[in-house]
């Protein structure tokens, strides 16, 4: 079984990043063998980055970045899900992102970016050399355009080619997994 953890990259009011991670759940959950925890920032609710110690000691002193901790350590791979705010990504992930450094290295992330002008691929753009400093293998995105695949009532439409474009990622996606489970693994049991 591949647990892949798909995070819900705004945290905005009327955001359509929980409508995006639901479908990438969707399709994600009708693979074999592979177990979805869809991540909603909102819900894990970390704030500013306030430890005393550098991420990368491992030492952290609040019950919000434990649980945080627990919570990526046990993944096999990430679907990132970005909006794009200013031709980049959202500042609420860089913060969940930069809470930990360990639990991300080796695992592999595929990136879902969305937005208006350019369907997100500055925020794709901008977070690749952040997860790959962090150690993570990025394996592909997807970019929506927000314009043509939101109806007139809010609701995403991704189309055929959309689908088809994401279950193509996730077939890469769990191809790293396979391949960097037991590097991660190991890192896991390292003290």
């Amino acid at each position: 079984m591949v647990t892949i953890g798909i995070v819900v990259g705004s945290t905005r009011p009327g955001r359509v990043g929980e409508q995006v991670a639901r479908w990438a759940q969707h399709r994600a959950a009708g693979l074999p063998g592979v177990q979805v925890d869809l991540v909603d920032l909102v819900d894990v609710a970390l704030p500013f980055l306030d430890e005393a110690e550098h991420a990368s000691t491992g030492i952290y002193a609040h019950a919000h970045t434990q649980q945080w901790s627990r919570r990526i350590q046990a993944l096999d791979a990430l679907v990132l899900v970005t909006p794009e705010y200013n031709n980049s990504f959202s500042a609420p992930l860089k913060n969940a992102l930069d809470f930990l450094v360990d639990e991300w290295r080796r695992k592999p992330v595929a990136m879902i970016g969305y937005g208006m002008t350019s369907a997100g691929t500055r925020a794709v753009a901008a977070l690749t050399p952040v997860v790959t400093a962090l150690g993570m293998v990025p394996a592909g995105a997807v970019y929506l355009p927000l314009r043509s695949r939101v109806d007139i009532c809010g609701v995403l439409q991704p189309t055929g080619d959309d689908s088809a474009a994401l279950n193509g990622l996730l077939v890469d996606l769990l191809e790293l997994a396979a391949l960097l489970r037991p590097a991660h693994r190991a890192d896991a049991m390292v003290p």
